[in-house]
């Protein structure tokens, strides 16, 4: 059986643009053309428009779909790792919605109250997040840093559940020493401060070796990028500023 681009385009939702542009890029040329000059798609394309959509869902661009689909020598087995990226990705949500509700309820227990009441147990507010599609973006400034985004893909994904909550727990923790060098008055330069950066530099590591100019770049980032310095500073006003200031110090440092 055969389907014409516009029945594909109403079962999947996708539009016959993107057909089009997905058959331009070898991604998912047609079964044929037939004599009239339309093409037609058979259950072999319907099979893997199903596949790049799921990993559209999963936030990978074309490009790495494109070679994800190339190395398959095994449908069914790609079919199950695929399934298993999905309900990781399901759980981490459900974290996530977890993660919100219990802010939820924390805040409007204080509804009444006078000023702001200190959150329990801050680091609780980042459970579920996945740092490593913060870092993405950041590697997104930097067009030579390609291989970096999908190493640091391919890390995330050999993550179980476990691990990156573990990781997310770390980060949040780190963060929250940040903040309490901070607030103690501790000068960027500190031992203490610059310790801190250098745990953050070697986590980057596996995926991410910058230089002293690239990590001064990652670092500003975290201000003039106000999605990044939001999440600092909401475990301390000013903390965006003061890993940035901390940063440079460690570049110019350590790096040079």
């Amino acid at each position: 059986m055969s389907w014409s681009v516009a029945e594909i385009a109403r079962m999947s939702g996708v539009t016959p643009r993107t057909l089009r542009h997905y058959d331009e890029r070898g991604l998912l040329p047609p079964a044929g053309i037939r004599s009239n000059g339309y093409r037609f798609y058979e259950q072999e394309q319907l099979l893997r428009l199903q596949q790049i959509l799921v990993l559209r869902e999963l936030d990978l661009g074309l490009d790495a779909i494109a070679a994800i689909l190339d190395r398959q020598t095994d449908r069914v087995q790609a079919l199950r790792d695929h399934y298993t990226r999905v309900i990781r990705e399901r759980d981490r949500l459900t974290r996530v919605a977890q993660t919100l509700a219990r802010t939820i309820e924390e805040l409007e227990r204080q509804e009444g109250t006078a000023g702001m009441v200190e959150i329990n147990r801050p680091e609780n507010l980042f459970e579920g997040f996945d740092p490593s599609r913060y870092e993405s973006e950041v590697l997104d400034d930097f067009p030579d840093q390609q291989q970096a985004r999908e190493r640091s893909k391919r890390f995330t994904d050999s993550l179980s559940a476990e691990e990156t909550v573990r990781m997310q727990r770390e980060t949040t923790a780190a963060m929250i020493r940040m903040a309490e060098l901070m607030a103690s008055g501790t000068v960027v330069s500190d031992r203490s401060v610059q310790a801190e950066i250098d745990v953050a530099y070697q986590l980057i590591r596996p995926t991410w070796n910058p230089d002293a100019d690239a990590f001064k770049k990652l670092a500003r980032t975290y201000l003039d990028d106000p999605a990044h310095t939001v999440n600092f500073d909401r475990i301390a006003p000013g903390l965006a500023q003061y890993y940035r200031d901390a940063m440079v110090v460690f570049a110019d440092t350590r790096l040079n």
